[in-house]
């Protein structure tokens, strides 16, 4: 089946060669060179479009003579469009009807800042800002046959893992955000999201590595923002995307934007299924230095059934040309259903028991986020502005566990069942004031945020004599959380001929009181933090530019770190949250290099430390032949990385992709008194090539590897990533058929996480399913000529951890 399936990708690419080559017809031909007004040399690099009737007809890349040619051009009326960084674009009406020879083309520099190059038809990939990276999604061939998980394989500084855990630099200590925004179907594992969240409705992805003082201070590593709101425009448009993966199942998403006068209305939503059987699952746990050696195997299978959708609406109104006020809401929902059949062998010094479990685990998620923002802005400048914000969060994700025995030897466990109820409001207020002045912009702002969580669980224990099922209420308890946060930051950006200085702090005041209803006790934890944030950027010759930061970073727990309740869906192994859990504060370090030529390279190097940061432990219980797994602030973690981006446009129609991240840790805490520590190499690197061909034929081929995750107690394995993809446009911009196959050599990729103690050694493995075809449809409707106008500055509450596991 797989040589199949590699046989037809290679076919389709043949193919899509013999359509480029038949389609050549030359007719007349247009030539020119690219010359710098000031210095009157050569515009080498520059990206040239030709357009007919706001169709992009060809593209090209002036050679470092300033030079290009255009061949086979009908007659016609065109417009000829020229860009480069670092340049004011340039656009000329040309009547073609014989050979054009536009000699030299004077164009003038734009001044020193560093902007993006918008051309229709050649747009950068990637761009570099003195404190993030931003991956086009809308320039990536791909982005309409991948899911936003797979895409992120390809940005610089993101990696994604075996077990499709997103890492940023490595870890899982980051803030992720939909639109500048934190949103409740994200909060307890993203990854399920957005393995199936089309790539199609993206715009870019922000990767922050140095936030600026208007973000919460929360993320050890840094933001990644996912920006998914399309230009609004007068009139109606609208996009469908519908997706089906093998395995997997069908997702698709409608956005769908509308104006009339004053009013605006951009009305979206999604949903999907996400289904696999067969996943294999296996533990092995060997005690080591106790009197009584024990060990556990355990081999299963896993049947999941993940269902979701979610959909919202943003209502703009403009008051009038300087005041604004726009609603926005969104709901979601959906449920992830996990059921294992698994058989346990354990040994206890002679004693040998086993049992057959049939366990049934279901997480349900469910909420709505209101938020209500209202601009003003003033007459001496269109960047001079006060927003204010209030957001309403609601959110509800209950979880059950069924577990049954069968088949038992020496075993007397009961069936149990475990019911949580998890809930959560969130209110946040919000004033930001920004003004630019003439080479300096101030940036001011004040923030509350007022949160309410509690988590209701229950412990239940079959009675054989009752034939029901009892609460047992030494396992059983209410806990409540109330976190408060308040806020104000300042921050000034001086722009200079070859120099941005940006710098700003953020004063922060957390006080947290956590409740136990049944014993009446609780837990209090208040704390100030300073957060500074200072970067340069440098503006060097030929289009290079240098940029230096240093930030802060807070990593405060999150809900479910805190949350008590027991989770024993695995029998042998408990994992739970600890409410006694502390901030962390992290200092971190990044010196960037970039050069914007006919491609792109960035260079980076970063280094960060922190003490006292949250580690997840594993501890073995030899009396009851157990492991529990929580959190604890015992650790000390270095991390020195590079960073690698090469961008290569090799043709106008062949791009050329590299990137790689190389991270060195070092990890140590205190566990039950025993210093642990571990280091090692870990990182990742990915290619990806792309072409367009003629009759709007595109392909991609991509391939990902990654260096094993190191962690304070162990390690897990390395792995690959490899896929082929190809699209056709049915009806030009319009109609898009989507195609794509990964892996097709292996049908399962085993994920391995080992994990060491000072009595006990562990190996979890999960194979997951690696070889998947992908088809999907997206298509585009509807014609628009203004713009709806939206606020600048929205609440965006990135203070919590967030961590990929």
């Amino acid at each position: 089946m797989s040589r199949y399936l590699l046989f037809i990708c290679i076919a389709l690419q043949c193919s899509f060669t013999l359509k480029s080559a038949l389609a050549q017809d030359n007719k007349h031909q247009v030539t020119g060179a690219i010359v710098d007004s000031l210095s009157q040399k050569a515009g080498e690099y520059f990206t040239v479009v030709l357009k007919k009737d706001s169709v992009v007809i060809k593209n090209a890349v002036s050679d470092i003579h300033g030079k290009f040619t255009f061949t086979g051009i009908a007659e016609g009326q065109y417009t000829l469009i020229l860009g480069s960084l670092g340049y004011k674009s340039k656009q000329l009406k040309l009547k073609i009807n014989q050979d054009v020879d536009l000699g030299r083309i004077i164009v003038s520099p734009s001044g020193n800042e560093l902007k993006e190059v918008s051309v229709a038809g050649s747009r950068p990939i990637i761009k570099q800002e003195p404190d993030r990276i931003v991956y086009d999604i809308q320039a990536d061939v791909e982005n309409k046959v991948l899911s936003v998980l797979d895409m992120m394989r390809k940005v610089p500084l993101l990696s994604v893992d075996a077990d499709d855990n997103v890492k940023l630099k490595g870890t899982g200590n980051y803030r992720i955000l939909i639109n500048g925004k934190p949103s409740g179907i994200l909060t307890r594992d993203p990854k399920e999201f957005l393995k199936s969240m089309p790539a199609s409705g993206v715009q870019k992805i922000e990767v922050i590595t140095t936030p600026p003082s208007k973000y919460e201070s929360e993320g050890l590593s840094g933001i990644i923002n996912i920006i998914t709101s399309r230009k609004m425009e007068n009139g109606y448009n609208g996009n469908l995307n519908v997706r089906q993966q093998f395995p997997g199942g069908p997702s698709g998403n409608l956005n769908l934007t509308i104006k009339q006068g004053n009013f605006g209305a951009n009305l979206y939503g999604g949903t999907g299924i996400w289904q696999v059987d067969g996943v294999k699952m296996s533990d092995v746990r060997n005690s080591r230095g106790t009197a009584v050696p024990s060990s556990l195997y355990s081999l299963g299978f896993q049947k999941i059934d993940n269902r979701w959708g979610w959909g919202g609406g943003e209502l703009s109104y403009e008051i009038d040309s300087l005041n604004l006020l726009t609603v926005e809401v969104n709901p979601y929902g959906g449920y992830n259903q996990q059921d294992l059949n698994q058989h346990f062998d354990i040994r206890d010094g002679a004693v040998l028991s086993g049992y057959d479990m049939d366990s049934r685990t279901r997480y349900e998620w469910s909420g709505t986020d209101y938020t209500l923002n209202y601009q003003k802005g003033f007459k001496d400048k269109k960047e001079h502005l006060l927003t204010f914000s209030y957001k309403f969060f609601d959110n509800s994700e209950p979880q059950s566990n069924d577990v049954m025995f069968n088949n038992r030897i020496n075993f007397t466990g009961l069936n149990y069942k475990q019911d949580n109820t998890s809930t959560s409001k969130e209110h946040t207020a919000q004033i930001d004031y920004i003004n630019p002045f003439k080479k300096l912009t101030v940036e001011a702002g004040v923030k509350a945020i007022i949160r309410n969580g509690e988590s209701n669980f229950q412990y239940l224990n079959f009675n054989a004599a009752q034939n029901d099922y009892l609460i047992d209420p030494a396992q059983s308890n209410v806990y409540e959380n109330q976190q408060d946060i308040f806020g104000v930051y300042n921050t000034y950006t001086l722009k200079l001929k070859d120099w941005t200085f940006k710098a700003g702090g953020r004063l922060e005041g957390t006080y947290v009181t956590g409740t136990f209803e049944s014993t009446n006790s609780s837990v209090k934890s208040n704390y100030f933090n300073l957060i500074p944030s200072v970067s340069f950027n440098r503006t060097l010759k030929n289009s290079q530019s240098l940029s230096l930061g240093f930030t802060q970073r807070i990593q405060r727990p999150g809900i479910w770190d805190l949350n008590p309740f027991v989770d024993k869906s695995k029998p042998n192994f408990e994992y739970f949250g600890n409410p006694d859990l502390k901030a962390t504060l992290s200092n971190n370090f990044e010196l960037t290099y970039s050069n914007f030529k006919k491609g792109s390279l960035n260079l980076s190097l970063s280094y960060n430390f922190s003490n006292n940061t949250q580690q997840q432990v594993s501890e073995y219980i030899a009396a009851q032949n157990l492991t529990r797994v929580t959190s604890f602030n015992i650790g000390k973690n270095k991390l020195l990385g590079l960073n690698a981006n090469f961008n290569y446009p090799i043709t106008a129609k062949w791009n050329l992709n590299a990137s790689a991240n190389l991270n060195y840790i070092w990890l140590e805490g205190m566990i039950n008194g025993v210093l642990t520590k571990n280091n090692g190499l870990t990182g990742y690197a990915n290619l990806n090539t792309g072409y367009k061909f003629e009759k709007n034929w595109k392909t991609n081929l991509s391939f990902n590897y990654g260096a094993p995750d190191v962690m304070l107690q162990g390690q897990s394995n390395n792995y690959y990533f490899v896929a082929v993809s190809g699209s056709k446009d049915i009806i030009k911009d319009k109609l898009t058929l989507s195609t794509m196959v990964a892996n097709p050599f292996k049908k399962f990729r085993a994920y391995r996480n080992y994990t060491e103690g000072t009595n006990f050694t562990q190996e979890r493995i999960r194979e997951n399913p690696f070889r998947r075809i992908n088809v999907s449809m997206s298509w585009k409707f509807g014609k628009l000529k203004g713009s709806i106008k939206k606020n600048e500055r929205s609440i965006n509450n990135d203070d919590t951890k967030k961590s990929a596991n």
